[in-house]
């Protein structure tokens, strides 16, 4: 198992480049089951989710094909559909959050799907009921192995429904998106997800021959198709990962650009950061933050405590709490920090709190910040990265903190960040992978 050392401390200074959106290309690469013609996929990140269901694809018979740094082609002309049946194929399913997604491209061009429960980071309940009771309004049949803890939907031809989601889950209106665009009519999606992923999902179906209609609201309608042809699609800068430079150039005091970050859609996010004092500046489509000695945490207009929470899009994602939660700890003031989605996300904060921060877990969703304006430097721990979001949390935690740091279980951090370690060591920080 891997780990991280850090020294704390050093200030970083320069620019650095976000990664394509791990978010965002699980579902395209997934959406690419749809075609037998080649798709190809540019500003894929190098990280061990996305190269996981890469490789997935190779061994369901799919054709992938390097064709440069960050792009891929995929063909999927001949898949193997007994592999598709396999204990190796449900085995790989159930360790990979992703796999889910493959549900809908399956069973609407070969009739059928079989998928674990998949895997992924250990956050909370994530249930999967908006998938699957979304593609059985589409017709299909459903049955749930709970010996062997396997999905399988069936379904000879999906037609098109009415339905109003029960929530807005952005990989469940991916899956019944992807459905519905092989269905048989017109399928209406209300209370969709439109998550700029979502929103590039949808526009990529389209250029490959889908009818999708509503794109950016929450009220989707797919006119069914026959078949999808191929085409080429860029992968969006990674909104989770620009955010989460925000608050490293905040939390270390340091001058960074952030560039190419596709502004118009990173939504509320900037101003989330601006509400806990920290300036910066859109120049063209990069972001600048400057060096800040000390940042100070907006009230509500009657004074009372600042609230930041999770929210649907165009709400704050969840995946920036826990970065939001850090960076608070060295502001001027206090913030509740209101985690809505997921139970068990907030967990890591003990692991600040020996750190020095001075934090009160009021509930599993609920945290109250009390910030130290830089009066008193975190100082360096050994820690353990939960999940992927809190341990990039934890690392700029560890990169501003007074001492040498240590994060265990790191593999999770290298499922959503890119050479993190390297990218940062060039503007100026102190991380070694042992």
């Amino acid at each position: 198992m891997a780990s991280f050392v850090i020294e704390g401390g050093h200030r970083l200074n320069g620019e650095i480049h976000p990664q394509g959106a791990k978010n965002e290309v699980l579902q395209i690469i997934c959406a690419t089951l749809l075609t037998k013609e080649e798709v190809t996929v540019n500003h894929i990140p190098d990280i061990l989710d996305v190269n996981n269901l890469i490789q997935l694809m190779r061994e369901m018979g799919v054709d992938v094909a390097k064709t440069g740094v960050d792009s891929y082609t995929f063909k999927a002309e001949n898949i193997d559909l007994a592999y598709l049946e396999s204990e190796e194929f449900l085995k790989k399913c159930s360790s990979l959050r992703g796999s889910v997604m493959l549900i809908g491209p399956m069973v609407a061009r070969f009739g059928k799907a079989l998928i674990s429960k998949p895997g992924g980071d250990k956050i909370g309940r994530r249930r999967l009921d908006t998938h699957l009771v979304g593609i059985q309004n589409l017709g299909a049949d459903f049955r749930y192995d709970e010996e062997r803890g396997v999905y399988e939907i069936t379904a000879e031809k999906l037609r098109g429904a009415y339905m109003l989601l029960d929530e807005a889950s952005v990989t469940g209106t991916a899956n019944i998106v992807m459905a519905a665009v092989l269905a048989k009519g017109t399928t209406t999606i209300y209370n969709a997800a439109c998550e700029p992923y979502l929103q590039q999902l949808c526009r990529m179906l389209n250029r490959m021959g889908a009818k999708i209609g509503g794109i950016a609201s929450n009220l989707l309608t797919i006119e069914g198709v026959e078949e999808l042809h191929g085409t080429e699609h860029r992968v969006l800068p990674d909104m989770i990962e620009v955010g989460s430079f925000i608050g490293m150039a905040a939390m270390t005091g340091c001058e960074i650009t952030i560039k190419n970050v596709s502004y118009e859609n990173l939504g509320i996010i900037p101003e989330s950061f601006r509400r806990l004092g920290i300036k910066l500046e859109q120049r063209g489509d990069d972001i600048y933050v400057p060096a800040q000695d000390s940042y100070q945490i907006e009230s509500f207009i009657d004074g009372s405590i600042m609230t930041i929470a999770d929210a649907p899009w165009p709400g704050l994602t969840p995946d920036l709490l826990s970065v939001m939660l850090v960076v608070a700890t060295q502001a001027k003031g206090s913030v509740l920090i209101h985690q809505k989605m997921f139970e068990s996300r907030l967990f890591f904060v003990d692991k600040l709190i020996d750190m020095g921060a001075q934090i009160i877990l009021c509930d599993p969703h609920r945290a109250v910040v009390i910030g130290h304006n830089h009066g008193f430097r975190l100082r360096g721990a050994r820690l353990t990265s939960p999940d992927i979001r809190a341990g990039i949390a934890l690392l700029i935690a560890a990169m501003s903190a007074e001492g040498t740091s240590t994060i265990s279980n790191i593999e999770q951090i290298d499922r959503g960040y890119q050479n993190i370690e390297g990218r940062l060591n060039a503007i100026g920080a102190r991380i070694t992978r042992i």
